[in-house]
């Protein structure tokens, strides 16, 4: 595949739509600028197994990695079809052409721009290939791709002056610490030598031979003679009593979670060394979920918004409490993937008191409207609860105290580090 087509015409009038995940948006920005050349899409099940085995396209060319996107199953987009990809804010960021789908749930196909970045931090920066060799004109370049602040400044400016190159410093940006590596750029440009560059480049971290060989590609689509690759940054994690970290309970109707969770949010007020926030479901379907149905897609999306709103929490080293019921293995992931992509910690309760016991209580007579029909696919009767087997602690109720399965929790809280004994 060759240098991704760009336009700026309008969004064709389709239904198709997808939101990537922030790595494939990622990916996709490169494609669209040139960054990627020779690929002009996301790549099918040939070029996948070429690179994975031999580190090259199918018809030869070196590629160190796969650029893949993932469609759900149940999505319709069938070969031929046109597919509008958004951002996270639903703005049209460019449209794939489907020309193939695997039984993995990967897509493949050629993607056309509708459109530059217009927002986000630094945008002003993020410029392709083709207009940074424009200005830079025929003068050499030195690129320097940085994932951190630089450690040797004198050896960049010897580099270049040895070559009477252009420096083009290339802050690999991604994710949440983007910015501060853009910031950290900028303060070196200002200490390197008049005319040195900046353009801003969100290449998602891979393994670091894997991610090397990309810098180099990057750096040699961006016109660089010479690539020098700044040092990956020392990152110290934050004691896990900084953290943010969200507390995830999951289990049947009547199994005692929701009373758990008011017991620890309870306990964590009195310890007063966190600030906490309480997502109980039945609160959270009254409000953040009105509306929804118990359909299995409206009830995965009600999973969604409490995972969301747990990960802003934990974004800002808040301590969320989530208590729903979140019968479905795939989902319980997604949130887990929400809150550790903002660099939060995610601790699963299974409390797994057993279905007869649930039954036996039924304090809100839920499971015999559910027996008698009137309350169709409900979990654990006529639809499925799928048992966590990731579950950082599981406790069963059956005849136990409240103050015994708090103080569980708790202890893996305080164990752990996530809470200070005051």
């Amino acid at each position: 595949m060759r240098n991704a087509e760009q336009t700026t015409a309008a969004e064709p009038a389709t239904v198709l739509e997808w939101t990537p995940d922030a790595r494939e948006l990622a990916d996709l920005e490169l494609l669209l600028s040139g960054a990627f050349t020779p690929l002009t899409g996301f790549l099918g099940a040939a070029d996948i197994a070429s690179v994975t085995e031999e580190g090259r396209l199918a018809d030869g060319t070196p590629w160190p990695d796969p650029v893949t996107l993932e469609l759900p199953h149940d999505h319709p987009a069938s070969v031929g079809q046109e597919v509008t990809l958004r951002d996270p804010e639903g703005a049209g960021v460019a449209v794939l052409t489907v020309t193939e789908r695997t039984g993995d749930g990967l897509v493949a196909g050629p993607v056309r721009s509708l459109g530059e970045p217009e927002h986000g931090p630094f945008a002003r920066l993020r410029r392709s290939p083709a207009q940074v060799r424009a200005e830079l004109g025929d003068r050499p370049v030195l690129a320097v791709t940085m994932r951190g602040p630089l450690d040797d400044l004198d050896e960049i400016t010897a580099t270049a002056r040895e070559l009477d190159a252009v420096i083009l410093l290339l802050p690999l940006a991604f994710g949440e610490g983007g910015p501060a590596v853009v910031r950290a750029a900028l303060k070196a440009r200002d200490k390197l030598p008049s005319g040195t560059q900046v353009a801003v480049v969100p290449l998602a971290p891979r393994e670091p031979e894997i991610d090397l060989e990309l810098r180099e590609h990057v750096a040699a689509a961006y016109g660089a003679e010479e690539h020098l690759a700044g040092p990956e940054p020392v990152t110290l994690p934050g004691p896990p009593h900084r953290r943010g970290v969200v507390v995830f309970f999951t289990g049947l109707s009547g199994s005692g979670k929701s009373t758990i969770a008011r017991g620890l949010h309870d306990a964590l007020l009195e310890n007063g060394s966190r600030t906490v926030t309480y997502l109980d479901g039945d609160v959270v379907r009254r409000l953040l979920s009105a509306g929804l149905t118990f359909s299995k897609q409206d009830r995965d999306l009600n999973i969604r918004r409490i995972g969301f709103v747990a990960a802003e929490v934990a974004r800002h080293g808040g301590l969320a409490i989530c208590a729903p019921i979140a019968p479905y293995a795939a989902t319980r992931d997604e949130v887990r993937h929400m809150v550790e992509g903002v660099g939060a910690d995610f601790i699963l309760v299974h409390v797994a008191t057993p279905l007869d016991e649930c039954e036996r209580r039924d304090r809100k007579g839920l499971y015999a409207k559910a027996r008698a029909g009137l309350i169709p696919e409900f979990t654990g009767i006529s639809d499925p609860y799928e048992e966590p087997d990731d579950a950082d602690v599981t406790i069963d109720t059956t005849g136990m105290p409240i103050q015994r399965a708090v103080d569980t929790v708790l202890n893996v809280l305080t164990s752990g580090g996530w809470l200070r004994v005051q």
